[in-house]
């Protein structure tokens, strides 16, 4: 039987302890020849949808290691995914559904399994008060709304969310990312959005939220991984450590993500 090339946060206690036996003898930074310190850079690249989580992360993980510059870059999983198999140097990804990420470890660009870590569900965020009366996914025929484009992640699961309830509406219009659909809908240029709960959460009384049918039916898990052509696999690793900790996991369930399971 073939193995999931996917992990949940579980399977990696023991990689975690090896990795904090080596980081204690070797320390959180490079060293040059006369003994000082250097500063170090991690750069991880992640889902949209995964911005106030992992900016709330972030110095958590630089206090934890002095000297460290942890540099976030924000875009459409598909985005990121492609960047990566070009080429682009980062040392962690992390993406809005396993789809995107196989692509990655396909293309033999991933350091080991992937490992999920949260789920998110879609709902219809709508302008404060509703002006369209959207009232659920059967209102989106009738009124201007926004979707992710369907080569992402939130784009195909806006276009299976549609499929379920039989839903032929088109979108107004299709945006690169799940906040650039936010904005369309803050700003009031549609009458509703499909989004992530997380950013309808995110962006608080500036949307309000409407549950959309069928949304349990499509759940896109996130997985996050080192990548192979990393220059700091060891604080990858320990990024990917803190995300799947019982800190991590309480930082994105704050922020309106399930758990990976």
């Amino acid at each position: 039987m073939k193995r999931s090339p996917f992990r949940t946060g579980a399977g990696l206690a023991l990689a975690a302890a090896a990795t904090s036996l080596v980081l204690a003898g070797c320390g959180g930074a490079d060293e040059d020849e006369g003994g000082a310190s250097q500063d170090r850079t991690l750069t991880v690249l992640a889902a949209a949808s995964l911005t106030e989580a992992f900016d709330d992360l972030e110095p958590v993980f630089e206090h934890e290691h002095d000297g460290v510059d942890v540099r976030l870059t924000y875009d459409s999983s598909a985005v990121l995914a492609e960047q990566v198999i070009q080429g682009a140097p980062a040392d962690v990804l992390a993406t809005a559904d396993e789809t995107t990420m196989r692509k990655v470890v396909e293309a033999d660009a991933a350091d080991g399994d992937p490992v999920l870590f949260a789920s998110n569900t879609l709902v219809i965020a709508t302008p404060p008060d509703n002006p369209g009366k959207v009232r659920g996914v059967q209102d989106l025929g009738r009124a201007t709304f926004a979707v992710c484009v369907p080569q992402s992640p939130c784009g195909d699961a806006a276009q299976r969310l549609l499929a379920l309830d039989g839903n032929t509406a088109k979108p107004t219009t299709e945006e690169q990312n799940v906040k650039g659909v936010l904005t369309k809908v803050t700003l009031g240029e549609v009458d509703a959005g499909l989004v992530y709960r997380s950013d309808a959460q995110a962006a608080g009384d500036d949307v309000e939220t409407v549950e959309a049918e069928n949304a349990s039916e499509v759940v896109n898990v996130d997985p996050i991984v080192v990548l192979v052509d990393s220059q700091g696999a060891d604080l990858g690793r320990d990024w990917v450590d803190l995300v799947t900790s019982k800190q991590g996991q309480k930082v994105l369930a704050q922020h309106g993500f399930g758990p990976a399971a």
